[in-house]
């Protein structure tokens, strides 16, 4: 029962920050507060880092969902494909490390949804600039909801963990720029 409740928050915090990610727009922040959908409270028991560390496990399947989309676009050249693949598996990566928390902490990880049920904005996506336009939305939108993580874990490791994925999103994010010609760090903070 509380595993199937945990579950349910899991999906519910996801399901209210995948329209923002999803569209890569994160409210802007100031500075010193976090923008992070998970930043409101601090995490209070591990059932709720469990909570956490769910929400964190559906947005890794989202974002292994999106590069899914743009590697079968047909629209990325040989090169711009390979590191949307590298991309991929290191959200895989995160997902399995998630999971295995999630296990480890005596819970239950939230399942993949199907592609098509993340109504990611395909019909939009005409360009290999269009694709990687959108997978860096969606890497900032996922470096800020770590932000947001890192500070209010019960458990101090996690904390750890989570800044070290913040790391690998915000890297993706700045190559992704940079690959699209613009500025790879825009500006000293990220939120």
């Amino acid at each position: 029962m509380q595993d199937k409740k945990l579950e349910k928050e899991g999906r519910r915090g996801f399901m209210r920050t995948q329209g923002l990610i999803t569209l890569g727009t994160m409210a802007a922040v100031t500075l010193g507060r976090s923008g992070g959908a998970w930043g409101a409270t601090m995490s209070k028991s591990p059932e709720n880092d469990v909570s956490i560390l769910n929400t964190a496990l559906a947005l890794e399947y989202q974002a292994i969902a999106a590069y899914q989309v743009g590697a079968q676009s047909g629209l990325l050249q040989k090169p711009v494909l390979d590191v949307a693949v590298k991309f991929q598996g290191q959200h895989k990566a995160h997902a399995q490390a998630l999971a295995g928390l999630i296990h480890k902490m005596g819970g239950s990880p939230v399942e993949a949804m199907k592609v098509a049920d993340y109504h990611f904005p395909v019909e939009k996506l005409k360009t290999q600039a269009d694709v990687l336009q959108f997978a860096a939305g969606l890497e900032k939108g996922a470096a800020s909801a770590y932000l947001g993580a890192v500070p209010v874990f019960h458990d101090k490791d996690l904390s750890k963990a989570a800044a070290s994925i913040l790391g690998d999103e915000t890297m993706h994010w700045a190559i992704l720029l940079n690959a699209l010609g613009q500025d790879p760090v825009p500006a000293a903070f990220i939120g």
